[in-house]
């Protein structure tokens, strides 16, 4: 089971993933932030494996927090979630696993679980071997 954070500046976004996530039955949401300040808090009392994340949101964005969490040692797998598409290449330049655009297909999101999932098991293996 996955740990995966959603952060989006739209309750009613939030709600939505969650309970798609929830349905797919692949992950446990063990956090949601409305904003990038609130997601860095969270993240230090419940770390995820997986966060999905808005681009367009106040005060700071979603490629922002993408880049900033490629300094930590472990950074969750990051899936954009969101109603632009112009956003796609930068998103892969921070090291995104995938890109959804709003409204979430539940195939699309299936798809980003699995992707999120390799991306984690790759990762557990490579930082055991070290």
């Amino acid at each position: 089971m996955l740990k995966a954070m959603i952060v989006d500046d739209e309750a009613p976004a939030r709600s939505e993933l969650k309970f798609l996530l929830d349905e797919l039955g692949q992950t446990e949401v063990v956090a949601e932030a409305a904003s990038v300040r609130e997601a860095i808090e969270k993240l230090k009392e419940y770390p995820c494996d997986v966060m999905f994340l808005d681009v367009n949101m106040p005060e700071a964005t979603g490629l922002q927090l993408a880049e900033a969490l490629q300094h930590l040692k472990f950074p969750p797998a990051v899936v954009f979630v969101t109603a632009y598409s112009e956003f796609a290449i930068d998103a892969f330049k921070v090291n995104a696993i995938d890109y959804l655009v709003k409204p979430v297909e539940t195939d699309r999101l299936q798809q980003a679980v699995n992707r999120a999932s390799e991306y984690i098991t790759l990762h557990v293996k490579a930082s055991q071997s070290e």
